[in-house]
């Protein structure tokens, strides 16, 4: 595989793609073998829709001079990426974690941006094709790479960051995620920390929450640039958080409000304000650019629909966030609280216990009432008149779609495979 000639063809064109159906013109396209279907098929099609370029590895579909036939398609994407993030030389920033990764990479792009062309990750495209794509979108004006890194066992972060090769690296948590990948929280904390091994190992910096002991230990040998609450020893320290129901943080001589509901999400804030502090962005900048930022796809969203208020958290779903999650729901001083929690996935052996334990926050809550939706959720029914347990989505929407919702604070969320955001239909 020739790259440097594979990266000449691909600076002829506009953008790459690796779906048919989002063919654009002068577009290069990476045909990718997928569980169900063979991309190699497609190549044809790719450039009957205006692609100049196609890589195929599998010879029986190589058309003309416009085909790059590789070994493997999705190596050489890999590859691709890794040579041009090298020849932009650009800085880049990597974020990975538990939770909080997306929604810390939107507010860390609408900062920077006041002062960079930036571009990151779109959406949650943070695996081992989407991280590749990410770096293929930066061009020669980018001045600034922001790049989410997403993983479910070992190794594979350390793979990413091999590809990206971040100049500096945030890990906004370690949480119950993917336990089953990742063997237990042991697991996810060896695996998020290859970031840290990869900064460590290159001599780059790593941005380092205060708030977290874990963060603490395994930087502690590193070049950190620091951010905490009420820490004076901190490069930048936050005076003051809360949410009620949207956060609102203090620093310097700044006040900022927020449109980002619950106080779980001040870390995610408190880290762009240190970022954007560390590469000179000016103090009135990262305050707009914050408090202009809306959140949407189905993240912590807060909606209106009649007479209910909704916090819409249903994109995804672990043990960590959802007990954050709650304990915010808790402490909002509101009236008629309803949640509807659906079950989380990729938890292994221990999701029966992890979602008993979410049960568990809700036993002693005899104001809020509860719909747990899922049958792991369900294999923890207990009898209590504030809570009721729906073994499937299909169950539970016949049970609520004849009653009526009224001045309520109302709390959705579950892992993206529920597609708990179902419930609006039914809230009137």
């Amino acid at each position: 595989m020739d790259i440097q000639y594979i990266h000449s063809q691909f600076l002829k064109c506009s953008s790459v793609s690796i779906d048919t159906r989002k063919i654009d013109k002068n577009s290069f396209f990476v045909a990718i073998k997928g569980d169900n279907f063979d991309a190699n098929t497609f190549a044809q099609e790719a450039l009957d829709k205006g692609a100049s370029y196609v890589i195929i590895d599998n010879k029986e579909y190589y058309i003309d001079e416009r085909t790059i036939l590789v070994q493997n398609s999705l190596a050489a994407l890999q590859e691709l990426a890794k040579y041009h993030r090298s020849y932009l030389k650009l800085p880049i920033i990597a974020l990975t974690g538990s939770n909080g990764k997306t929604t810390t990479k939107e507010l860390i792009n609408v900062v920077l941006s006041k002062k960079f062309k930036t571009k990151a990750t779109v959406g949650n495209l943070n695996n081992h094709i989407g991280v590749p794509l990410t770096l293929l979108s930066f061009n020669e004006e980018t001045e600034m790479g922001i790049v989410e890194m997403g993983a479910n066992h070992q190794k594979e972060i350390e793979f990413l960051c091999g590809i990206a090769q971040p100049d500096y690296g945030y890990i906004t948590n370690f949480g119950k995620a993917h336990l089953e990948g990742f063997g237990g929280v042991e697991g996810v904390i060896k695996g998020k920390s290859e970031m840290y091994q990869y900064l460590s190992d290159n001599d780059k910096l790593a941005f380092v929450n205060l708030e977290d002991p874990i963060q603490i230990e395994k930087t502690k040998a590193m070049k950190v640039y620091s951010f905490g609450v009420n820490k004076d020893f901190a490069n930048v320290n936050i005076t003051s958080i809360a949410a009620n129901p949207f956060v609102a943080v203090s620093y310097s001589q700044n006040i900022i409000s927020t449109h980002l509901i619950g106080l779980y999400n001040a870390n995610n804030v408190n880290a762009a304000i240190a970022i954007g502090t560390y590469f000179g962005v000016q103090e009135s900048d990262i305050k707009s650019a914050l408090e202009g930022y809306i959140p949407e796809n189905n993240r912590s969203q807060l909606m209106t629909k009649g007479t209910n208020e909704i916090i819409l958290d249903a994109y995804n779903a672990n043990p960590s966030s959802m007990k954050v999650a709650i304990e915010n729901f808790i402490l909002l001083d509101k009236k008629n609280k309803i949640a509807f929690l659906g079950d989380m996935f990729e938890l292994g052996e221990e999701s029966l216990l992890e979602h008993k334990g979410v049960v568990d926050l809700l036993i002693n809550q005899k104001e809020i009432i509860c719909y747990f939706v899922g049958k792991d959720f369900y294999q923890n029914k207990i009898n209590q008149s504030n809570l009721f347990f729906f073994e499937n989505f299909d169950v539970f929407s016949d049970s609520i779609k004849n009653k009526k919702f009224d001045n309520n604070m109302i709390l959705i969320k579950g892992s993206r495979g529920m597609a708990l955001e179902r419930t609006l239909e039914f809230i009137v």
